[in-house]
């Protein structure tokens, strides 16, 4: 099912490339990303309001494999570098994702924000963990999602542009990991 999306998306991102307008080319990618920036789609990231410079090395690396998830890989695949460039600028032109509806659950709010504060997740994400530049907005990312990525930055298999976030990881535990996506996904 999902080679059969990914070579769809691929060959609707590969017609006539040209004479697309941006919303045109990247209606594939909000499919799974969602139109306004909130993806509703299983183990799927959030991408509205992402820095442009973060989504231009994401895209890039998924172009060139550095980063590997096949699907992202394809959709990348036939994109120049201006193409990165255009879509990573009109990411950071989308609304920033919302927290889900309820508040959330308040003990684990506060554990989690304990943890962001210890493992100072402010410092290099922005006290309201929106981001900047090279650092990923992560406030209200998908929790799912949140946890899984966080996951693989504490086995090593996900890696960044150092070893920081590696180094962060080591030490919390799969119940602070899980703490800490939800605080990152429910605030406010």
């Amino acid at each position: 099912m999902r080679r059969t999306i990914a070579a769809l998306a691929f060959a609707l991102t590969a017609t006539s490339v040209s004479a697309q307008t941006i919303e045109q080319r990247i209606a594939p990618c909000l499919a799974c990303h969602g139109e306004n920036g909130q993806s509703q789609t299983e183990n799927t990231p959030s991408l509205g309001a992402q820095h442009a410079p973060y989504s231009l090395i994401q895209l890039f690396m998924f172009r060139e494999k550095l980063r590997v998830f096949e699907p992202m890989n394809e959709m990348a695949k036939p994109l120049a570098d201006d193409d990165l460039r255009l879509f990573a600028d009109f990411i950071a032109k989308m609304p920033k994702p919302e927290p889900p509806g309820e508040n959330g659950d308040p003990a684990r709010m506060q554990r989690g924000q304990a943890l962001v504060q210890q493992h100072r997740c402010d410092s290099c994400h922005n006290p309201d963990l929106s981001g900047k530049e090279n650092v990923p907005r992560i406030a209200n990312q998908r929790e799912y999602y949140l946890a899984k990525t966080l996951a693989e930055y504490k086995d090593n298999s996900r890696h960044g542009y150092d070893a920081s976030m590696a180094d962060v990881m080591a030490p919390i535990s799969p119940g602070q990991i899980a703490d800490l996506a939800y605080y990152i996904a429910h605030m406010r």
